[in-house]
Order: C-alpha cells, then structure tokens, then sequence
C-alpha cells in the first residue's frame, strides 16, 4: 500500500503538473521530473516599485498613496521607531524613500541613522530607540540638494514653457471674459480691471492648476484671502470688495508650489528667502554708513585751475591771488542767488573764451587773459548789471561747477527783503454799514455801470 505521505506527495506533483502544463506520472512510475518548479512571479523589483504610484515604508511591505505621506511617517515612527528630520523640504518625498529602502537594504539603519533613547532613566526594557534619519548624515544631505536641483531645473523647464506658450485659453474669474493666447494677458487683465493680483506671470508656475485651485474655492463661496465660506455668490464678492480681499493669502501652503521662488534655494521657503534678503539689505546699509569716509569735494577758482574745499578758502584765494573780492561784489550789489548764480556763469564762460568781461578784448592765451584783467584791475570790477543779469546765464558754464552748489543769499538781502514786508493791517469791522458805504468796491461798480450804459 502507498502511504499517506506518498499520497499527499502524488496530489502536489499533480497540481504542479497541471499548473505547468506537464504530463507528470506518479512517483511508482521510472520518469521523473528532472529541473526544479517554480509558480510564476507577480511583477515586481525595483523597476515596479519605482513606477507605482504608491510609496512603500522604508522596512516593511507597507505601501501608501502620496498624499497620505504623514499617514506613512506616522507607521514608520510606531512599527520601525525611524524619524525623518524636516520632511517638509525634501523636494522628491519618493525618491527620497526609495532610495534609503535601497541603502537600508544594503547596510544598518545605525549606519545612517542617529540613535535617539527615550526614558533613559527608566529600566533597560522601558526605553526605546528612536533612529533619527537628517541632512548632518553628508550621504543624505546630498541626496537632498540633487533631488532641490532636479525639481529646480524641471520647474524652470516647465516656467519656461508656459512663458512662451501662446495656446493658453481660460476666463476671468470675476467677469467671465474669455482670454487666449499667452498667460500674461489674462493675469494682467485680472490685477488692472479687477486689482486681483496673485505675481508677476514670470514668477508663477503651473499657471493652470493654480487658476484651477483659485477657481474651485470661489465655485465653493471661500474667500481666497481670509478663507471664510459665504452663503451665496453676491455675499462673497461684496465681501472680497469691501475687505479689499482680493488677494491670496501668502501664509496658505498650499500656493507655494506656484511660484518659482519656493524652489531656487535648497531647504528654504519663500519667506525665508525673503527676509535674509531683507536682513542682508539693512546689514548692508548698516556697513556702507559705519564705513563712510566723507571725500572733501573742492571748488575751482573762477580764474585759475586752484581748487579750494571751502568757499572760505577759496574765496581768500581769490582775492589775494587775483585781486577778485567775490564776499565784497555780493554784498555792494546785492545779489542773491539767483544772480550770483548767473554772474559765476558769465565770468566762467567769458575765461573759458578768453575775452575780457570788461572791456571785452580777446586774448590767444587764458594766461594772458588773467594778467591784462589783473594789470587793468579789470577783474576787480563788474560790468553794466544788464550784460550778465540775463536768463541764459541760468544754465551752468561747466556741468560740475561745484561752486555753484555753495553760493547762498547775502545778509543784505536778506535784511532788504524782510524790510520790504507789508504789515497787513485788519479793518475796523465796529460799523458794518459805515464800511460797505465807504469800500472801493462801490466806486469799481459805479464805473462798470456806467461804462455799460454808454454801450
């Protein structure tokens, strides 16, 4: 008799034959089978993981959709005690995953990981360990900046394809029209006609999921800024107009996809791009002051190339040198700075020409200009008021005539013009009737009568 076990064995070598499609006899019978059965395998390995649309735990079988991404960093930190430090900036979660299954296939998690004890006062079987997977491992800081730069060159790809793309079509969200062509045009319409502005279109991506995401909350009665959610369509747009609502809300998250400046620096948000750029501005302004070194900025002599970085000096210079007593000839006339400003620029032009402003004889040479204006003490004296007291001397001989920027109104002046001030005296106003009797306005309306009843 064939025993039970022999029995049992028959009924395997059946199936496995039937399943293999091969004519197996019993094991009584001389043939045998000669090369190993195998069932046949599910696809799977690497390359089917890589291309599934889930994302598997790193130590287990355990697979999760990509948006519940905390529901698997939640299983790994109960099941297998692993903590993946600042999760938020890596830019590829996926590949991020899938690569540390590989290298933890491959080597320890102690290899990798820092070891993290809890309830380290407690006895030896009430502690745990907790490995603590972050960018201070160089291996996985790496992984991280190509993983930044990867996603960074394909978002500029795809930037760079919709900046040039002019089969755009979509409508205007708050007044239906209808827009084709380039991006650019409906987003500028929306900021000047509507004052709903979410970016230049050069800093946004993704423009149509963004427009989309933006849409379905008005289609859902939310306001995009405060988010609150109205009862009807009308109550929600008079609420975005009065609160000045029309704008998004740049602490929301969930637009910082949309806008290219999320991805340029590896492990940063926006804000904080943002507000280093700020801190290094005023860091920046605060060095430029702390180092300033005031440069003394010298006039020129209206007659010779001396330069002075005081009108004091050079005005010393002047009249010790040339004979020219500029403090004197301002005060004498009364010029104010206006005319000062127009006599500076006829002496320079007249020197510049070698002419004599006196008696307006010319010379080959500035050298000997100066010493027949000295001889003659031409240069002590001014010409008639009405030779350079004129509006073209308003415009500057020379563009960097840094004399003209000193010059100011003389004592004189000043004291003539505030003599010249009119006290306003009030009418008495005691006798109303008296007054209006009396006011010259009567006589003026007496006139224009009576030159109307001639015509």
């Amino acid at each position: 008799m064939v025993s039970a076990a022999s029995s049992v064995t028959e009924k395997g070598i059946f199936l496995f034959s039937e399943f293999r499609g091969l004519s197996v006899k019993p094991l009584g019978y001389t043939e045998c089978i000669l090369e190993p059965l195998s069932l046949p395998e599910s696809p799977g390995g690497v390359d089917a993981v890589e291309s599934s649309p889930y994302v598997p735990c790193i130590f287990c079988k355990e697979c999760y959709v990509l948006a519940e991404q905390n529901q698997l960093l939640k299983h790994m930190i109960i099941e297998h005690k692993l903590v993946i430090a600042d999760v938020k900036l890596v830019a590829d979660f996926r590949s991020y995953i899938l690569y540390w299954k590989r290298r933890f296939a491959e080597q320890p998690v102690t290899d990798f990981c820092s070891v993290i004890r809890t309830n380290s006062k407690a006895p030896l079987e009430e502690q745990d360990n907790y490995f603590l997977l972050c960018d201070v491992l160089p291996e996985d800081r790496l992984l991280r900046e190509q993983l930044q730069q990867k996603r960074l060159r394909e978002i500029l790809e795809q930037q760079q394809q919709e900046r040039y793309d002019t089969s755009f079509h979509s409508m205007c969200m708050f007044c239906d029209q209808e827009f084709t062509g380039n991006r650019s045009v409906l987003l500028n319409h929306m900021a000047r006609e509507h004052a709903f502005n979410i970016g230049l279109p050069d800093n946004i991506v993704n423009c149509y999921e963004f427009l989309a995401v933006l849409q379905g909350k008005l289609d859902n009665l939310q306001c995009l800024y405060c988010e609150k959610v109205f009862r009807d369509k009308n109550t929600l747009k008079d609420h975005m107009r009065k609160k000045q609502h029309r704008r998004i809300n740049a602490k929301n998250k969930e637009y910082d996809k949309f806008y290219i400046i999320n991805y340029l620096e590896f492990g940063k948000s926006w804000e904080e791009v943002q507000s280093e750029d700020d801190r290094e501005l005023l860091d920046n302004l605060e060095e430029d002051w702390s180092d300033w070194e005031e440069h003394p900025v010298c006039a020129v002599c209206l007659f010779c190339e001396q330069q002075a970085d005081t009108t004091e000096k050079l005005y010393l210079h002047m009249q010790k040198s040339h004979g020219f007593h500029f403090p004197k000839i301002k005060s004498e006339h009364g010029l104010n700075f206006y005319q000062q400003v127009k006599l500076v620029n006829f002496i320079r032009r007249e020197i510049h020409h070698c002419r004599c402003y006196n008696c307006q004889e010319k010379f080959e040479s500035k050298g000997g200009l100066i010493s027949h204006m000295e001889e003659t003490k031409h240069i002590a004296f001014l010409p008639a008021r009405s030779t350079w007291d004129q509006p073209q001397y308003y415009f500057p001989t020379y563009e960097n005539d840094i004399l003209l920027c000193t010059l100011s109104d003389s004592e004189d002046a000043k004291a003539e013009d505030q003599s010249e001030e009119v006290p306003v005296v009030g009418e008495d106003i005691s006798s109303l009737k008296a007054l209006k009797q009396s006011s010259v306005l009567n006589q003026l309306l007496w006139k224009e009568n009576k030159s109307q009843e001639k015509f």
